[in-house]
Parts: C-alpha cells; sequence; structure tokens
C-alpha cells in the first residue's frame, strides 16, 4: 500500500482507474452455446435461458422433442429446433457500506475494500459483455441500479459506491440505522431485480446477519450463482495480546486490556461462535463464501479467488 492510495475514504476517479488492476483478471465471458436439442448439454451457469436460433433438417441422435412439427409437415421431412445459450448475463453487486466498515487496523477501511473490489468486478463484468448493475447500503441509504450493459451505468454505480461511504465517524451520526438500509432489506431487493442465471457477489462484514439472512441468501441462490465476499480486518479475528487500545464506537470510545486473559477469551468465543454461525449460514443457503482481508491489495485477492469460470473457490 503506497501513501497515495486510499485508507479511510476512496473517491470516483480512484475507482474508475481501477481498470488498470482489472486488466489482469477475467471474468468469463457470455459464450454463445449451439445445441443440437434442448436439454443434451448442461449450462455452465444455473437457470440460464435457451433462446430459439433456427431450424434445419432432422439428423440422427437429434431429440424428437425439438421436432418443429410446422415446418416438417410444410416441407415434408422431419426439421428439429437448434437453441442457443443466451448471451447476456446479469452481475449484480450488493455493497454494504454499513456503519461497521467504517474501520480497519491496517490496510484500507472496510468500506474501501468493498468499494474497490465491487468496482473490479464491474469493469470484468462490462467487458465480458455483461449486463452490470448494483444495490448500495450504508445503514441508511439503500440505492438500486438494475443491470444494463453500459459503461454509464457502471460508472453510476461507482459514483453511488464513492458518495455513500462514510467520511466521519459512527460518533459523528445518528446510531439509529433507516429501516430498509440493511443487509437483509438488500438480499431481499435483490431478489426481486435478479434475473434468473445472474451471476450475484454480496460484498460485506456480515457483522449484523439475523435469522433471516441465510433464508434470503437461500432464496437468491437457488435460481442465481451467489458468492458472499467476505471483508475482514485482523483485529477481529485476534486481539493484540499486550497493550491498552480504544476503539472509537458510536456512543464514544470503547478501551481494551489486550493483557486481560479473560477479555481475551470472552472475545475469542465470540468470534468463534460469530464465524460459525456465519460458515453455517453460508452452508445452509447454499452461497460460495471467500474473503478479503483489509490489508490485501484487492486486485491481488480477487485473482486468487477467481477460478477460471469466474466462479470463486
Amino acid at each position: 500500500m503506497t501513501p497515495a492510495e486510499p485508507l479511510t475514504h476512496i473517491a470516483l476517479p480512484q475507482l474508475i482507474r481501477l481498470q488498470a488492476d482489472a486488466r489482469a483478471l477475467k471474468l468469463p465471458s457470455a459464450r454463445q452455446v449451439r445445441s443440437r436439442q434442448a436439454g443434451l448439454q448442461r449450462s455452465p451457469r444455473r437457470g440460464r435461458g435457451m433462446a430459439f436460433a433456427e431450424v434445419r433438417q432432422y439428423q440422427p441422435g437429434d431429440d424428437i422433442r425439438s421436432i418443429d412439427w410446422r415446418v416438417t409437415a410444410r416441407r415434408q421431412s422431419p426439421h428439429t429446433k437448434l437453441y442457443e445459450e443466451e448471451r447476456e448475463r446479469p452481475v449484480l453487486l450488493l455493497c454494504d457500506l454499513g456503519p461497521s466498515l467504517f474501520f480497519a487496523s491496517t490496510g484500507a477501511y472496510k468500506q474501501v475494500r468493498c468499494a474497490q473490489v465491487a468496482a473490479i468486478l464491474a469493469w470484468l463484468a462490462l467487458w465480458s459483455g455483461d449486463q452490470v448493475g448494483g444495490l448500495v447500503f450504508d445503514g441508511h441509504k439503500l440505492t438500486v441500479q438494475r443491470p444494463a450493459r453500459r459503461k454509464k451505468s457502471v460508472l453510476q454505480l461507482l459514483d453511488t459506491l464513492a458518495s455513500q461511504q462514510r467520511i466521519q465517524g459512527p460518533g459523528t451520526e445518528s446510531p439509529t440505522a433507516t429501516p430498509g438500509a440493511d443487509l437483509d432489506t438488500a438480499l431481499s431487493e435483490a431478489r426481486r431485480v435478479a434475473h434468473t442465471g445472474s451471476r450475484i457477489f454480496v460484498i460485506s462484514d456480515f457483522m449484523h446477519i439475523t435469522g433471516d439472512t441465510s433464508r434470503l441468501l437461500g432464496s437468491l441462490a437457488r435460481h442465481n450463482t451467489v458468492s458472499a465476499l467476505q471483508i475482514v480486518d485482523p483485529l477481529e479475528r485476534q486481539l493484540p495480546d499486550t497493550g491498552r487500545f480504544a476503539i472509537a464506537g458510536e456512543d464514544g470510545p470503547v478501551w481494551f486490556d489486550g493483557s486481560n486473559p479473560r477479555f481475551q477469551r470472552a472475545y475469542a468465543e465470540k468470534v468463534t461462535a460469530h464465524q460459525a454461525m456465519l460458515d453455517e449460514c453460508f452452508r445452509t443457503a447454499g452461497v460460495q463464501p471467500a474473503t478479503v482481508m483489509t490489508g490485501d491489495e484487492p486486485a491481488i485477492a480477487l485473482q486468487a479467488l477467481l477460478g477460471p469460470r469466474g466462479h470463486i473457490g
């Protein structure tokens, strides 16, 4: 991380310049897949539709269910329909910029990493010929942008990511979140916005999951490919074992003593319990989890996470 790079807030020009980082990565393009018959070849993406391409003369091995009986009757010889996979695939980015993401002990703030990851994925999707859309929520506001295959749409999404980041600490704002601007609400809205067969990335620290989160994720994953990218700061996993530290909170600074064994034990148990609950949430929902640390460069982190077909391992 060089001094010129953003640490607490990233602006629109910097998100636009992430095109350079995105060039080293590649999401799969929406390739046209032509099949002799519907149902023989599995689509590489769950729920993708098959569009009619043309009619040609029946050949041995063709599925009789694909025979076009009207053309057959008119030409007095069997003809079968050919289909091709829909060319455009919607990519939907759910971006959490809530109060808990205005934090980092190393690298860049979680809200910066969220915006950077989303920007890189948006550029990759656009270059692959896919539609790009997103939902950005910050605890006070939920902004929805429907998928479209235009550079203007990507720029609008990046502008939203830049403008909805926090610039001042949570202590300067009302601690009461606005109803309808949290993760569960965004997941519910995504179900309404997403088309069947979409590639969906949920980018959040998942600090505030509820009993409904798994169900909402599972509902999205039923007809789409969903990845959960968890933004994590090392301090959230393990506290320093010595020293006295303060963390800014909504009600003022919170102090803790790293050398206190009881506090360390209680903290470790809470972290372990939350992560276990989160892992079970992802497993039950059937989504693909991955982790991006605040100390990681986003392009390098995504390079390790994106497989040859763009799926996160």
